[in-house]
């Protein structure tokens, strides 16, 4: 039961983790990346679709994102799903690629995106406790049913806050290089 449960824990903080890490992919740094636009919802024949389903996206200079549809007629809902977006970029569509030139970021926009950083971080974290007491209180319980033991608790709930420690510490690792990231000039 205890196995189960801890192997439960893995699978779940992994899962925070990796939100955490796609989340922060899709901040904007003063380099050009893919990941920026790919998850960008667009309005394709009314049907809110990801960009990456409906063009190919590529990086070919540091400072510039190529945006290529399969269907050129769809062009147009590209470019206003770009605009529509909190990213803050003006495409540029020469009828067959549409190109976005990312620009340096600013000394506050590069305050602001580390606060919204450390906001997402805490968030992961909030959810990689919640995990926690919910395994902690189902430990508990099996231990008031006497499916475990006592011992078999207690070793449970060393190993849980272990896997907790080491999620956060992975947390605390993917925020730092984040921030490194946008504070680069």
């Amino acid at each position: 039961m205890v196995k189960e449960a801890l192997q439960d824990v893995e699978t779940r903080m992994k899962s925070a983790l990796k939100s955490l890490e796609d989340s922060l992919a899709t901040l904007r740094t003063s380099r050009a990346s893919p990941a920026l636009v790919e998850k960008l919802m667009v309005d394709y024949y009314d049907v809110p679709t990801p960009l990456m389903q409906l063009a190919t996206i590529s990086a070919p200079e540091p400072r510039l994102l190529a945006i290529k549809p399969f269907d050129p007629s769809s062009i147009k809902t590209i470019e206003k799903g770009i605009l529509a977006s909190d990213l803050g970029l003006t495409p540029n569509n020469d009828g067959k690629i549409i190109r976005l030139a990312i620009p340096p970021l600013t000394e506050d926009r590069r305050k602001d995106l580390v606060k919204v950083v450390h906001h997402r971080a805490e968030e992961t974290r909030i959810a990689i406790r919640n995990i926690r007491r919910d395994v902690h209180n189902d430990l508990r319980d099996f231990e008031k049913e006497k499916v475990i033991s006592e011992d078999d608790l207690k070793h449970g709930e060393e190993e849980l806050q272990k896997s907790t420690d080491h999620f956060i510490a992975k947390v605390d690792e993917a925020v730092k290089h984040k921030e490194t990231e946008i504070m680069e000039v």
